[in-house]
Parts: structure tokens; sequence; C-alpha cells
């Protein structure tokens, strides 16, 4: 039997962004039930106390959406024995490496050329229509790997916010959750709590001045526009979030059926 995790989240000291997504309405009046879906950032800095909570939990699958330079930045998750481990990468490896050397290492006149009058929140925009439009095999996967098997489940990316969060947002969308409630959900990233911590190297220039970080916070919100665009993305490509499912991700009315019935109580 699943665990009932109680609504309240545990104090995590490694992990960032941790919570079950249990509870979140459906349009036909159900509800997710707690203890089948988790999302979170990395889990590369768990400690001992925070591997044993997520050992707690039951876990099938973890779905890791971050690529190789991630890894070198943070490191491996850590290993939780009995547990599947998928690893999805949803940006290239290659994609963005200057880019994010520069975030990491420029000085402020860098971060203003490529960041400034909205260019950091137009990049996110950006990303998160190519993820839907070019990451239908990814998603495609983690639905039917959800279908057959892989519950309860993690899904995690860096921070947990942007390749996680459109990642869970097709899922729930899948299983018939309002699609305001997978906003909302989506949007609980931004608590103090919860953000990734921005890495600056220790020889840049400006550190972490305010201006510095008022041209990266972009970056690093979760921001109701950038979910936006996945859906309008879905929209504009397929003509709806059904046709997408069933189109691009091969999903068929059965199939979600077997979902509701893996998520919903």
């Amino acid at each position: 039997m699943t665990q009932q995790v109680p609504s309240t989240e545990p104090e995590l000291t490694g992990v960032r962004n941790f919570r079950d997504v249990g509870g979140l309405p459906t349009v036909d009046g159900r509800r997710v039930a707690y203890g089948r879906l988790f999302r979170s950032g990395h889990l590369a800095h768990a400690t001992q106390d925070d591997a044993a909570f997520l050992a707690s939990l039951g876990l099938h699958t973890i779905f890791d959406f971050r690529n190789a330079a991630d890894k070198r930045l943070e490191g491996p998750d850590v290993d939780l024995p009995g547990v599947r481990n998928v690893n999805l990468p949803l940006t290239d490896p290659a994609h963005g490496a200057e880019f994010w050397k520069m975030v990491r290492d420029g000085d402020l006149d860098q971060l203003r050329s490529i960041l400034s009058d909205g260019r950091a929140a137009n990049r996110m925009i950006r990303s998160y229509r190519e993820i839907i439009k070019e990451r239908t095999a990814e998603h495609s996967q983690v639905l039917h790997a959800l279908a057959e098997d892989s519950v309860p489940a993690l899904m995690h990316c860096a921070a947990g916010k942007d390749r996680a969060g459109i990642s869970i947002a097709v899922t729930l969308l899948a299983v018939g959750v309002e699609r305001e409630a997978v906003t909302t959900d989506y949007l609980k990233s931004n608590a103090t709590h919860r953000r990734y911590k921005v890495r600056r190297s220790s020889t840049a220039a400006d550190g972490y001045s305010p201006e510095v970080m008022e041209l990266l916070n972009p970056l690093f919100d979760a921001r109701a526009e950038y979910l936006a665009a996945a859906f309008e993305t879905i929209e504009e490509t397929w003509g709806g979030f059904d046709a997408y499912l069933e189109q691009a991700l091969g999903v068929t009315p059965k199939t979600r059926e077997r979902l509701r019935q893996r998520f919903l109580d």
C-alpha cells in the first residue's frame, strides 16, 4: 500500500523545492492522491536524514531531467536502495553552456548584454516552448512508465522548477487536474525556502550585487507567463491538450484512464 504522507512539508536540509502534489483538484471533482507523485530539485546534496525520509516514501522511480552539465556542477543524486533511477535530459548537454558560464562567471556588463531589457525572461519562454515541441519522446516515455508501473514517482531537475515543472504539469493535466491548480502548484517554487541557490563564481567581480541578482532573477523565478508559453505552444502546434497527448505522446484514452487509476483518489 502506498504510504500516505502528511500535507505539511518535511524539513529537508540538502534538497530544495520538495513537495507532494497530492490534493490538487481535477475537473471532474476528484483529487490527486497523496504519496503518489512528488517533485523537487536535485538530490545530489541530500543529507543522511534527507535520504532516510526519501527512502520512507516507498518510491518506485526517480525521473532525473538534468543533463551532463548539470551533473558536473552539482554531482550525481544520492543512491536510494531499491529505487529505479531514470535519467531523461530535457535539454541538450551543450545547450546554453556558454550562456550558463557567463551567468556564473560573467561581469556586470556581460550580464547586462545577455539578460537586460527582458532578454532573460524571453530566453525562459523560448526554453519552455522548445521543451514542449522537441522533447515529446521523453514526455511520452514518462507518461507510459507511470501508467505501467513507476508509481510512487519523484520528478526533479536541478531547481525542480522548469524541466520538472513542465513534466509535472503535463502529468497533472493528463489525469485531469484543473489548469489553474497546475499553475498554482508551479508557482510554489518561488517560496524563499524552495528557490534554487544561485551559483556565482567567487572570482566574478560583481558577485551577488543587487543589480546582478535583479538581472538573474528571471532565470530562477517561476513565472506564470513561462508555463503559459508551454500551454500556448501545445494549443498552437496540436490544437489542444488532448490532441497533444494522442498525436505527440501516443497516450491513448486507455492509458489516460490507467494514469487516473494510479494517481487519483
